[in-house]
């Protein structure tokens, strides 16, 4: 007689990324790109200007209130910032926080250095798999959120991965966020945008599951890509200055 066995439930995916998230953990400060260090582990940039809601964004994903430091002098920050990722003190991933870009308080001379570190950065950083641009949706992707996407242009048409997190999304009415939606997946040629709002926590399982995807690609065959990945992101290509 065959007895019906129960069996366990699969791991929750959302529940293992949020999870995964709430680990992280400062790792380093770098003012320039020498002070790095050389990781082979998946890292994630998250990058966009000066009080588009970066660190808040980080610190509700980690679910921890002061792991990015949240000036309230937009612009203060100058270094990347290195968070580890990974449970039991094991290390597999890391988030990059990049200094806020763009803020007019801040000398000339800043804000050209800083922005040749990012650039630098993303250009050359060999273990980048994915960068999360955050932008508020009620200023749209500026001419210095479009610079830095010409940057990058050749690494996504690689495979780095790609996101753009409109935040403050609880100020935007439904049609509002409709049209800003619209609006930057044609100012990134399609690329991957979502909402989010930090307050509301609008987005976070999306981003969270993204993030875990990124940093957990399956071995897979040639040209294969991961079904979380965001796929027209890899065509980002043509016209991503383009507003």
């Amino acid at each position: 007689m065959v007895t019906n066995i129960p069996t366990t439930p699969l791991s929750d995916p959302l529940k293992t990324a949020h999870s995964w998230l709430h680990t992280a953990r400062f790792l380093t400060e770098a003012p320039q790109l020498h002070h790095l260090p050389d990781l082979q582990i998946p890292e994630v940039a998250f990058v966009g200007r000066s009080n588009a809601g970066k660190s808040t964004c980080i610190n509700t994903m980690t679910q921890q209130k002061r792991l990015a430091f949240a000036s309230k002098t937009p612009g203060r920050t100058q270094s990347i910032n290195l968070f580890a990722l990974g449970k039991q003190g094991a290390t597999d991933a890391v988030l990059a926080d990049l200094p806020g870009y763009g803020y007019a308080a801040v000398p000339q001379q800043a804000k050209q250095r800083w922005q040749q570190v990012m650039a630098n950065y993303l250009v050359s950083r060999s273990n980048l798999r994915g960068v999360v641009m955050l932008c508020d949706p009620r200023l749209g992707l500026t001419e210095l959120d479009e610079a830095l996407l010409e940057v990058i242009r050749p690494r996504v048409e690689q495979g780095l991965d790609f996101l753009v997190l409109l935040t403050k999304a609880d100020k935007l009415s439904r049609q509002e966020a409709n049209k800003a939606l619209s609006i930057a997946r044609l100012q990134t040629a399609g690329g991957d945008v979502k909402l989010f709002s930090a307050l509301k926590k609008q987005g976070l399982d999306e981003v969270a599951l993204t993030l875990w995807a990124w940093a957990h690609p399956p071995p897979t065959r040639p040209h294969d890509q991961h079904p979380l990945s965001p796929p027209a992101a890899r065509h980002h290509a043509s016209g991503a200055g383009d507003g």
